[in-house]
């Protein structure tokens, strides 16, 4: 029986064009009348993770910045982690040193630099993952110079690379001189940089002991090399059709892509069986 079910955003709920299908919104409504948790797990912000949620019509605790943050509103958290200011200026200092664009992720807004890279990633990204009107975007030409006056504190650092020989290199480099931070690596030269501890899965955890129920009882789905260790952690991990091999060989189940609605797809074939809680509840105090 399972009580908790931990949705990914990107590439797992919404399909390419950034879309959430009419028959993802109904497994969930499906999964929530059988008194299932229902929560998004992602390296999105939380006032973009927010707005998925409306969508979905999920109203409690969310894992945002990849576990940097669980909460249901910026007003309503139950944890979160950041890299203390004097931090995230000493990273900026060195990654300013390399060809790559800088995104400052701040609860509220982001800050980046404007240097030009290849494939102009950070531009797809800002379309693709944010919404100027909950999550505004600055930039401005150095982000150091910006930092001395207004020093942030921030629950993650996205970083776009060229090369992803460049992003090793700049990793490298921060680990070397730079103390309590993790750097989680993404496809297509993208590094995230967190608080030391800071994981999807550390999100998992501290959400099901919040709520009270164990590990073995969640259904976690991802497409993403992120996912992966809480793919593995869960009673039942599934990768999305369109994940990675390395994720696929990982987890417990395999389902359709996001383009082919897999997470509708591993709804009806596994929570069709599975009784509302509450009857099982009622059900197990009779015997």
């Amino acid at each position: 029986m399972y009580k908790l079910l931990a949705l990914n955003i990107d590439g797992t709920i919404l399909k390419n064009n950034g879309r959430l299908s009419r028959e993802t919104k109904e497994a969930v409504d499906y999964v929530k009348k059988k008194g299932v948790y229902v929560t998004l797990i992602t390296s999105r912000n939380l006032l973009s993770a927010r707005k998925v949620a409306k969508a979905l019509r999920l109203d409690g605790m969310l894992i945002a910045f990849q576990g940097a943050m669980i909460a249901r509103t910026l007003d309503d958290r139950l944890f979160d982690a950041v890299i203390p200011e004097e931090r995230t200026f000493n990273i900026v200092q060195i990654l300013e040193n390399f060809n790559c664009n800088i995104r400052l992720m701040h609860e509220r807004y982001s800050l980046g630099n404007r240097k030009k890279v290849k494939k102009n990633l950070v531009v797809q990204t800002v379309l693709s993952s944010s919404d100027p009107f909950f999550y505004p975007t600055q930039f401005v030409d150095s982000l150091g110079d910006v930092l001395i006056d207004e020093p942030i504190a921030v629950p993650k650092i996205d970083v776009y690379f060229a090369e992803d020989e460049e992003r090793d290199e700049a990793a490298a480099l921060l680990t070397k001189s730079i103390p309590s931070i993790d750097m989680i690596m993404q496809p297509n030269g993208k590094m995230e940089i967190v608080p030391q501890g800071v994981s999807k899965l550390a999100g998992l955890r501290r959400l099901v002991q919040h709520i009270g129920v164990s590990l073995k009882e969640t259904v976690v789905i991802g497409d993403g090399l992120d996912d992966l260790p809480a793919i593995e952690a869960a009673g039942l991990g599934v990768a999305m059709g369109n994940a990675p091999l390395e994720v696929k060989r990982a987890a417990d189940w395999v389902t359709r892509s996001n383009e082919q609605l897999g997470v509708a797809y591993m709804v009806k074939e596994h929570f069709r069986k599975q009784q509302r809680i509450e009857f099982l509840q009622k059900l197990k105090t009779k015997q």
